[in-house]
């Protein structure tokens, strides 16, 4: 694998673009509007056109798409038809299904949910999962947010608007009690305190990627949740629901990112946890980080933005280097964390 096509040439599809042409891969990013001052070859394209779309994908190995999540089942079809390595960053759980189905007579590696929430996420709890000898839960909760926050709703959308009111609105798989269960999202609503700071962790939809079906026989209680600050959730709720924008998503995402545009100084927050038996005593494993922005290439590059850019790089480093599978699909749950951070982007994840 050498010849990547990156599709969406936005913050994170360009550090991305950016760190596979730094890690050794030939890379040519797509978008509907070129690049300029890029360190790899850039081309225009209407993604949404299935024929040119697949000439324009005609001669590499991989693709990877940093699209809106609706936009990938088209891509991952011609990823298929060419037999590519497809990989995306998506939380939207009807489309990874559909990758799923594709997976089953692909002829690439078919690895869907590789950012940080799907991702990163999931590839830690695995691994605190099998440090214990039984494990009855793992929680994972994740949030982007500014470090400076303003306002009631103490958020910056540095992340797709439509990827955030997909995961605020469509319900929730969780493990609970043994069962695969669909619960409504923005609920559950629990405290969590990370440094000292106070954050409010609440059900978001496609966090969890495949891991309730990996894990429903080996751990019966597993969830992921969203982190806000606090307050943020009421007014979510109120903002969906008692305004009834949950029907107008579109305009929803709008009204959003122009009352809350993205910021340069984020952070992102990691608390993912698992209990259970080790030795024949009861344990609690964490992993909790609290990544800010750093300087990658000359820039200074978001947290949001690197964390998820690095995760995706690293997981296509890990394919090249052959720790995993060329063909069908890619659960992240099969990804060895100590593999991972031993990468050249999955390191930055040591701090």
């Amino acid at each position: 694998m050498q010849k990547i096509a990156v599709l969406g040439l936005g913050k994170v599809g360009t550090l991305a673009s950016e760190l596979l042409h730094e890690s050794g891969f030939s890379v040519t990013g797509f978008d509907a509007q070129a690049g300029a001052n890029l360190p790899f070859e850039t081309r225009t394209i209407d993604v949404s056109d299935a024929a040119a779309l697949t000439a324009a994908l005609t001669g590499f190995d991989a693709v990877l798409s940093c699209l809106p999540y609706f936009l990938n089942i088209g891509v991952a079809n011609v990823a298929h038809e060419l037999g590519l390595h497809y990989f995306d960053l998506t939380e939207d759980v009807p489309t990874t299904k559909a990758i799923m189905e594709l997976a089953k007579t692909s002829k690439g590696l078919m690895a869907p949910q590789c950012g940080l929430a799907p991702g990163f996420v999931g590839i830690v709890g695995a691994s605190l999962i099998e440090e214990l000898d039984n494990c009855r839960s793992c929680r994972m909760r994740v949030g982007a947010l500014p470090q400076n926050p303003t306002g009631l709703m103490g958020y910056s959308f540095n992340w797709s608007p439509e990827g955030v009111v997909n995961e605020y609105l469509n319900d929730c798989e969780v493990l609970e009690d043994g069962e695969i269960k669909w619960v409504s999202p923005m609920e559950w609503i629990e405290k969590i305190v990370i440094g000292g700071i106070e954050l409010e962790a609440f059900t978001t939809s496609g966090g969890l990627g495949t891991m309730c079906d990996t894990y429903k026989d080996r751990v019966p209680n597993m969830d992921y949740k969203t982190m806000r600050y606090p307050g943020h959730v009421q007014l979510m709720n109120f903002f969906f629901h008692e305004l009834l924008m949950r029907d107008r998503r579109k305009e929803a995402g709008e009204i959003l990112v122009n009352a809350k545009p993205p910021v340069s100084d984020d952070i992102v927050y990691i608390h993912v946890a698992a209990e259970g038996e080790l030795n024949g005593r009861t344990q609690r494993k964490e992993f909790v980080r609290g990544l800010k922005p750093i300087e990658i290439a000359g820039k200074e590059r978001t947290a949001i933005a690197w964390t998820t850019a690095s995760s995706v790089v690293a997981v296509i480093e890990m394919v090249r280097e052959g720790t995993l599978p060329a063909q069908g699909f890619l659960k992240q749950e099969d990804v060895s964390l100590e593999a991972f951070l031993k990468t050249r982007n999955g390191a930055r994840y040591n701090g």
